[in-house]
């Protein structure tokens, strides 16, 4: 077969699709091996691929919110590590001060060799069902201080050419409360990475190293041109939006996200100053985690296919002022920054309505709804459970909004209610929509809401006196509860309220959880 040129777009898209490929195949394997249901059945994780310098060459399609903060994570292991990077090294974080997003995410980066000489890296991000701390599952929003949450991981290395370093493994084992599922978690990450350097050093060898980085590099080039060709069909100008968190758990002062949008040419500037200073309760979103919400949102109106690498990041400016609750500094609490995450996209999106109103839908439900359970059955066995509840998105500028889905900046799954059952000492009594729970208010709103729990299942409160189950329990179990809009409507994409989604209120069977033995 004839070589083609490099300027053939026909090498760049089979490249480009190539990629694509690998980080789905990286996913795949993470979620066939994963202990736990947050990552095999719920699929909380990202794959990724990176080049020799640490660029974004492709995403797998899994979470956005998780994707573009990798650049950060992998920047702050190129600089901790550089000149000490070696074949067999596998580096593993999850400080929100280091790169990461929220000590739940653990990202794996394994530098991938050819003959000596780094040629890239492959990376993954998982979930984990819990890191220690106060809470069970690591996602509650009642801490204030981020020692409050489980352990923190700098960059450091898990594996090198020798095997795994021991004491790392260890010192995760003895501060979480179930740590086969979560060690077990960890090896599926590096086995996701090992995936991705196996088929990564095969596409090369089929290019060759020097012709596949050189389109790599173009297809970078591609993705920010394409980026910079959309923004400057935008309208020039500001456009300002502004959306409130109904409080952090712990003060109940409603919470202002100011986001102001300037499309300049080709360029434009997300800017949040205005946005509530960091916050006592653990909802504050870290700077790689408030850029991704950015990313993300504006990925929606480039259009077309372009490489989904991080050439369209660069057309984009973050502005968050530090020490506010869109970048906190140490030592801010963070771990339910996903509630904040999801509300950023609202407040973006409610921004870009202004831009381009035919091409984005109304405020979706306003985030997850998560929701831990954490015990031990009648052997002392621990266990933890968690899930995180959606509703649906907001209509369409012609059509109804999608109905029990994950926001739109996540690809989440939920959890069969069968497996639950099997693998824990909880029974789901009910699980359905909640009836004329959406809005009111035509095209622009979402038909249903799925809404509170029943047990330990996504389903309408209970109309009885009846009380969720948990089987088994040796012990008083620990339950939290992590939702938003019970007091403060869900705004439209045109700024109306009216007859808009509206989550209920924590329901009362809920604070009777921990009282219930069997």
């Amino acid at each position: 077969m004839a070589t083609r040129e490099l300027s053939d777009p026909i090498l760049h898209e089979l490249i480009k699709n190539a990629l694509d490929t690998i980080v789905d195949e990286m996913a795949i394997a993470l979620v066939r091996t994963a202990y736990s249901n947050n990552l095999k059945n719920a699929m909380d994780m990202s794959c990724a691929l990176c080049d020799a310098e640490g660029r974004l060459i492709a995403q797998g399609l899994t979470l956005p919110l998780h994707l573009g903060s990798i650049p950060d994570a992998m920047a702050r292991v190129r600089q901790k590590f550089a000149g000490r990077t070696h074949p067999g090294d596998v580096f593993i974080l999850n400080d929100p001060y280091e790169g990461g997003t929220h000590l739940p995410d653990f990202y794996i980066f394994k530098p991938i060799f050819l003959d000596g000489a780094l040629v890239g890296w492959s990376a993954s991000i998982g979930h984990q069902l819990d890191v220690g701390g106060k809470t069970p599952g690591g996602n509650g929003c009642d801490a204030t201080e981020i020692f409050q949450e489980g352990l923190r991981i700098p960059a450091i290395k898990l594996y090198t050419a020798e095997g795994p370093v021991e004491a790392v493994f260890e010192l995760i084992d003895r501060n979480v409360r179930v740590p086969r599922q979560v060690l077990g978690d960890v090896r599926s990450q590096v086995a996701a990475c090992l995936t991705g350097e196996r088929a990564y050093l095969k596409l090369i060898a089929q290019h060759g190293a020097e012709r596949f980085q050189t389109c790599t590099t173009m297809l970078l080039a591609q993705a920010e041109r394409l980026a910079r060709t959309a923004i400057s069909k935008m309208p020039d100008g500001r456009y300002e939006f502004t959306d409130w968190i109904d409080d952090d758990g712990i003060d109940p002062d409603p919470i202002p996200l100011k986001v102001a949008l300037t499309v300049d040419g080709d360029r434009m500037i997300a800017d949040f100053t205005g946005s509530a200073p960091q916050v006592r309760g653990g909802i504050n979103s870290p700077l790689p985690f408030t850029k991704s919400a950015v990313y993300a949102t504006v990925r929606h109106l480039i259009g077309g296919d372009p490489p989904n690498n991080e050439g369209y990041f660069r057309p984009i400016e973050v502005i968050a002022p530090p020490g506010t609750i869109v970048n906190p500094v140490m030592p801010a609490a963070v771990a339910a920054r996903g509630l904040t995450g999801f509300r950023l996209a609202n407040a973006l999106f409610g921004a870009l309505a202004q831009i381009a109103p035919d091409r984005v839908f109304a405020c979706e439900v306003g985030g997850d709804t998560g929701v831990s359970f954490g015990g031990y059955d009648r052997e002392r066995r621990p266990f933890v459970f968690l899930e995180f509840l959606f509703g649906s998105w907001g209509g369409r500028p012609a059509k109804d909004g999608v109905d029990a889905c994950s926001s739109s900046v996540v690809n989440f799954s939920n959890n069969p209610i069968e497996v639950i059952e099997s693998e824990y000492p909880l029974r789901i009594e009910r699980y359905g929509y909640v009836p004329d729970s959406g809005a009111s208010s035509g095209p622009i709103a979402a038909a249903f809401c799925p809404t509170a729990w029943q047990g330990a299942g996504r389903a309408r409160p209970p109309t009885t006196s009846s009380t969720p189950t948990a089987i088994g329990v040796s012990c008083r179990p620990s339950a939290r509860w992590r939702s938003e809009r019970a007091m403060s409507s869900a705004i439209s994409s045109r700024g109306r309220a009216d007859g808009a989604i509206r989550w209920p209120a924590i329901p009362s069977w809920f604070s009777k959880m921990c009282s219930r033995r069997s």
